[in-house]
């Protein structure tokens, strides 16, 4: 099929799978957008929640210190009480530890605390940025992953006083509940649309493929021997539609230049013929007035031979007669082939019948089946082999004994018969010209016997060719429709 990537590849498959590729594209881009922006909107809300959790938290121990001006020292003692209160309704554990990531205090007793001191690198990231800092972990205690809160503490002179950490045990999972339903749901959407896809785009494509190949089994159709060039009728309102009256309009100036042609033709070929009879005509008339002419001349009642005289004249005139009815009788045997009585026949069986006639040990059948059917006329059949045949034996050479083989075969539903010989074969200065009405090779004959095979092999809708080589033979193929 085709070009390019798509080598190899029907029409139809093309259009299917171009089909579907962009449904499933629009499939994929519908559903991962949707996914891919619900998640960072679950992600933003998590973020957006945890950092109200611990603003509440830091808000607080800030007002808790903004009484008075605090140190880092005073802190155990200002919110000894203080920071279990914090604690309790904010509902998260609280450990403060000194700029240095000292434990201070907090909520819980100290030997309860794991966390002791807070490593070096994350107390100057926390002093580097000012800003909260939070860190993912995970608490076998609780099998339950967590996160890690760092922010700083700060007096009223907004001087930095205390690391405060919170450990967040935050459940994100409700924030991706949404996410969750989404994803069930769109791969159900999916699939449905998957399958749809896949039987809109075989119906699209087989519906195209199914119109392209009618209209090109119509156009291989067309031939100069079709008598009838069906029109397309196609009423669909699309491009197809403009190809449909394209090829309508193509069969109009066909046929129209076909009956020009085939008026031309029949006008030349019968100018031709006509000339070629009155040669034929004309040649047995000369010697006939003459002989006349010379008779009148030598005319004498009293030769005692005269009798014999007028018989050898009335015999050449005779045989010029004869002559001109062998003319006239070619002459009206093509011009009028008799009527076709079409019948179902073997064609092995009739060809064999055919060459049985000829009685020569040299002439040789094969077929590559052993019943070819056809419905044809078994005149026109015996005239198309007799001719093909007995053409045969007259290129007979010389140089070797003459061989003939009549193949028959059949090809789903087309025959083809051939007619091959060994023989001198066609020259070139000729070879276009073998078919033509009055043109012949030979020393006699109106060179009619081609001609008239090929107008009987025409009127069945079948064409035949010849292939020559001077020298080693010839090779007449003749293909007709099984008709069937």
């Amino acid at each position: 099929m085709s070009i390019s990537v798509y080598k190899g590849y029907s029409l139809r498959n093309r259009v299917f799978f171009g089909f579907l590729l962009v449904c499933l594209l629009s499939v994929v881009a519908s559903s991962l957008v949707p996914y891919f922006v619900l998640r960072e909107n679950s992600a933003t809300k998590s973020r957006i929640d945890m950092q109200e959790k611990t603003g509440a938290v830091i808000r607080f121990l800030d007002y808790a210190v903004s009484m008075k001006r605090t140190e880092t020292q005073d802190l155990p003692k200002l919110l000894d009480n203080k920071i279990f209160e914090i604690a309790d309704i904010n509902q998260h554990d609280i450990i403060l530890y000194d700029l240095k990531g000292n434990y201070l205090l907090s909520n819980k007793e100290e030997n309860l605390v794991e966390q002791k001191k807070i490593p070096i690198n994350i107390v100057n990231r926390i002093l580097a940025t000012k800003a909260r800092v939070d860190i993912k972990g995970y608490d076998a205690s609780r099998d339950a992953v967590f996160t890690s809160s760092y922010l700083l503490l700060k007096n009223n002179d907004l001087e930095p006083i205390a690391i405060v950490y919170i450990p967040l045990y935050h459940n994100e999972s409700a924030y991706f509940d949404v996410l969750n339903i989404y994803v069930k749901y769109i791969i159900l959407v999916d699939i449905f649309l998957i399958l749809f896809s896949v039987w809109f785009s075989w119906v699209m494509s087989n519906s195209l493929a199914k119109n392209i190949t009618k209209f090109s089994d119509m156009i291989t159709r067309i031939t100069l021997f079709e008598n009838e060039m069906r029109p397309i009728r196609y009423y669909k309102n699309d491009e197809l539609n403009a190809l449909a009256r394209a090829y309508n309009r193509m069969i109009l100036q066909i046929q129209d230049q076909k009956e020009r042609l085939r008026f031309k033709a029949s006008e030349e070929a019968w100018r031709e013929m006509a000339k070629q009879v009155a040669h034929e005509v004309k040649n047995p008339l000369t010697p006939m007035k003459l002989t006349i002419q010379n008779f009148e001349r030598k005319f004498d009642p009293e030769d005692p031979n005269i009798r014999e005289k007028v018989k050898q004249m009335s015999k050449t005139v005779v045989d010029q007669i004869d002559l001109i009815a062998t003319v006239a009788s070619a002459f009206s045997e093509f011009a009028k082939l008799p009527e076709k009585n079409n019948e179902i026949i073997n064609l092995n069986n009739e060809v064999e019948d055919i060459l049985r006639v000829f009685n020569d040990e040299n002439v040789f059948m094969h077929s590559n089946k052993s019943n070819i059917m056809i419905n044809m006329d078994k005149i026109y059949l015996s005239r198309i082999i007799t001719n093909l045949v007995t053409n045969a034996k007259q290129a007979e050479s010389e140089e070797r004994k003459l061989i003939i083989n009549v193949d028959v075969e059949q090809h789903q539903r087309r025959v083809i018969i051939s007619v091959q010989d060994n023989g001198v074969g066609i020259p070139e200065n000729i070879y276009e010209r073998i078919f033509e009405p009055n043109f012949t090779s030979k020393n006699s004959g109106m060179g009619l016997g081609l001609s008239m095979v090929r107008k009987m092999v025409e009127d069945y809708k079948g064409e035949i060719s010849v292939k020559s080589e001077v020298g080693k033979g010839s090779t007449f193929t003749i293909t007709l429709p099984t008709n069937l």
